[in-house]
């Protein structure tokens, strides 16, 4: 009885600790990222798409509410700057691979971004989407931390924001292989660049961990997109709302 009571007792003190949320953060995405190595790389089993489950599962079952959990998941959270910055390493590692090929990847690069913001806006105006969640569509193909910071400059909500870019770039990872797997599309640093526009960092991380150039150019891709990003979306979005 005493020992029952000891081990509650242990509970609510780590319950109550921004730790266990950290801890918990950790532990999903080693799990998921165990499941994806053992599936032999299965776009299917995307490591992120196994971590949000098992989060989502725990908390639920623990009766942590969010706020709590990103009491502790804030650490994680603090990096997303951290890798925001380091976007510059990809592009000037891989800025001398653009020689020769500048012209039809910067028209790539244009041409996936306009037609991710048309289409995304388009459907949800069509649908007749609260203003909310359309403006939150706009910069969902950047990368979360400058998407959200876009979304911040156009009035939009950070959150919807990163919910939806973390959804694009889940399905994106997840089905553009797929994709390009079916009409034989095999040059690598196409299809890295490709993933690194549509699905930016989570796409990039899969990329890397199939092949090096295409993670490359993936990276080179979702740095690009970064930066035009955060310049022209701004502009689009007061243009297509005048």
């Amino acid at each position: 009885m005493t020992e029952s009571k000891s081990i509650i007792e242990i509970w609510v003190y780590l319950s109550g600790s921004p730790l266990l949320a950290l801890f918990l953060t950790l532990a999903a995405y080693q799990t998921g990222l165990w499941v994806y190595q053992k599936s032999n790389q299965n776009p299917l089993a995307n490591p992120l798409i196994i971590t949000i489950a098992l989060i989502t599962t725990s908390l639920h079952f623990i009766g942590m509410s969010y706020e709590k959990y990103f009491q502790g998941a804030q650490f994680i959270h603090f990096l997303l700057g951290s890798a925001t910055v380091a976007l510059a390493i990809p592009i000037y590692r891989g800025i001398h691979e653009l020689r020769g090929r500048l012209i039809p990847l910067l028209l790539a690069l244009c041409t996936g971004g306009l037609v991710s913001i048309f289409t995304s806006v388009g459907l949800c105006t069509m649908m007749g989407a609260d203003k909310a969640i359309t403006g939150a569509f706009y910069a969902k193909s950047v990368t979360a931390p400058i998407a959200m910071g876009i979304a911040e400059r156009i009035g939009s909500s950070p959150t919807l924001t990163a919910v939806f870019a973390v959804l694009t770039g889940i399905t994106g990872s997840v089905l553009v292989p797929l994709i390009l797997n079916a009409i034989h599309f095999k040059a690598w640093w196409q299809r890295g660049f490709i993933i690194g526009i549509v699905s930016h960092g989570i796409g990039t991380s899969r990329a890397f961990s199939i092949n090096t150039e295409a993670g490359t150019y993936a990276s080179l891709a979702m740095g690009l997109h970064g930066i035009l990003g955060a310049l022209a979306v701004p502009f689009i979005y007061k243009f297509l709302n005048l």
